[in-house]
């Protein structure tokens, strides 16, 4: 049977007494397409708004097998056992074919999904970048109004997603391993570039003086890309073990004084007001983009300008040119 939809001040009541039921339902009411949810959801978000902003926003990726769902659930479930309320906002890779999406976050972090300060929320992007951009971003306010006050936005590790979700949060920790021959061919240098701290997992058993050998590696790794003093933040690596806890409480504690001190100097307060502008000027770019796209004028002659430019019969500028002037820009 058919839910019955709620009002918004039922749904700022439910958020704000903690309610994971209308919770959920809030986020699903956020991630949809449909024209009045999407005016509810504003609505809502606007109201929210004075509650949201006092999480650590964190941003976690990793190379494939770094093992990034058992680090999330043992460092998630540490920070709920110190008294934190802890949101997984887990961004799904997508099928650009099908728009289907892999959600198996909860039977991945089966413990932490089931302890009551933890909430874990798949974020299908369909596709998109820009459905990650509004959707995550807008999910992590309403779970700061819930009264989360750590949110851990999981990327998938490949593409360009890394770049957007770094620019969603406070400070982006990238997991590797160690042992894989060269420490720094397993990630990408733009990845380096992005990190603020680098976490070599799995020290733990036969591969602990591994992993400090890797920590050494990426240590002079940031030494060459990002000099030390160029920054508010010079970035770290560390060594740590979901398997044993090891390293997990220097983690927190490191995330800790990143946070103190982007606090006192005012980063912070400057880091969240770009994003907040670049967030509105990428929505500006989509909804555009989308505009163009789907004018009549434009819809018309896409298929044979594209043609045109794939056998090279025109320029890409003019075929630009011709469609900017079907939607009615005259450059």
């Amino acid at each position: 049977m058919k839910r019955p939809n709620l009002t918004t001040d039922e749904y700022i009541e439910g958020i704000r007494g903690h309610d994971r039921a209308i919770l959920g339902r809030a986020i699903t009411l956020v991630e949809s397409n449909n024209a009045e949810h999407r005016r509810q959801a504003q609505e809502l978000l606007r109201i929210l708004l004075p509650d949201t902003g006092g999480a650590h926003r964190i941003g976690i990726s990793g190379v494939p097998g770094a093992g990034k769902s058992t680090f999330i659930e043992a460092f998630g479930g540490r920070l709920v056992e110190q008294g934190h309320r802890v949101a997984v906002l887990a961004v799904d890779p997508s099928s650009t074919r099908t728009k289907g999406s892999i959600l198996g976050d909860k039977t991945r972090m089966e413990q932490l999904s089931a302890m009551d300060e933890a909430f874990i929320r798949p974020s299908p992007t369909g596709g998109s970048l820009g459905g990650v951009g509004r959707k995550t971003r807008e999910t992590m306010m309403v779970c700061e109004a819930a009264g989360f006050d750590v949110i851990l936005v999981e990327t998938v590790g490949v593409g360009q997603s890394e770049t957007l979700v770094a620019d969603m949060v406070d400070i982006f920790l990238v997991l590797v391993l160690a042992g894989a021959g060269d420490e720094l061919q397993g990630i990408k240098r733009g990845i380096l570039e992005l990190a603020d701290i680098v976490a070599v997992n799995k020290a733990d058993g036969d591969n602990i003086n591994a992993t400090q050998i890797a920590r050494a590696e990426y240590e002079r790794a940031f030494q060459l890309f990002r000099p030390p003093g160029h920054a508010p933040w010079d970035p770290h690596a560390v060594v740590c073990s979901a398997l044993t806890g090891l390293g997990l409480d220097d983690l927190w504690a490191l995330i800790e004084d990143h946070r103190r001190m982007i606090t006192t100097n005012g980063e912070l307060t400057e880091k969240r007001s770009r994003q907040r502008l670049r967030w509105m000027w990428s929505m500006v770019d989509d909804a555009v983009m989308e505009g163009v796209r789907s004018h009549p004028d434009v819809s018309s002659r896409l298929s044979g300008l594209e043609t045109e430019v794939l056998a090279g019969t025109t320029t890409a500028t003019a075929a630009a040119e011709a469609i900017l002037r079907a939607f009615g820009i005259d450059r």
